[in-house]
């Protein structure tokens, strides 16, 4: 009796871990991780758009092979933000990857003072509007992640908000 209250214990909190990382990669948590840091800066929420999320995916899996950092150039109409980590990297710890660069930010003189901060300023870029990502897990055990911005931001001479 005792050993079967314990697989079950066991199971259900295998069970719960395995929701949470998965929870951490859904189209909800990336457009939640962007919106929170939208919303310090009060510009309006993204919405998950399934066209542009194909486009992140389909850039995302020619990466499979090297989890390389190459911009894919957004097809000409998305902006763009790419992250990778040696193991599994969660698609919110990547958005707050980008995010933690607002501390490089001095809206100012809009520029990045003391490190980069063009990540930060696409999230929170007023006019974009619509979110895509996608993450892949590497050959070399890595994980590349990407996401994708309708219509893309950080027009030179122009704030974020």
């Amino acid at each position: 009796m005792e050993f079967s209250k314990l697989s079950l214990a066991l199971l259900l909190g295998l069970a719960l871990m395995s929701h949470y990382t998965l929870a951490q990669d859904s189209a909800a948590d990336y457009v939640n991780a962007h919106n929170a840091a939208r919303s310090q800066v009060g510009v309006p929420p993204l919405a998950w758009d399934d066209t542009v999320a194909a486009f992140a995916r389909d850039y995302a899996n020619q990466h499979v092979g090297d989890c390389q950092l190459v911009h894919s150039g957004g097809g000409g109409k998305y902006g763009e933000n790419l992250a990778a980590g040696s193991g599994d990297l969660s698609g919110t710890d990547a958005v707050g990857l980008w995010v933690n660069e607002r501390a490089n930010y001095d809206y100012n003189s809009n520029s990045c003072v003391g490190g980069e901060c063009g990540h930060y300023t696409q999230v929170v870029w007023r006019n974009s509007v619509r979110l895509g990502c996608a993450k892949v897990k590497c050959n070399n055990g890595g994980t590349f992640i990407g996401c994708n911005y309708d219509p893309p931001g950080n027009f030179i001479g122009q704030k974020p908000y």
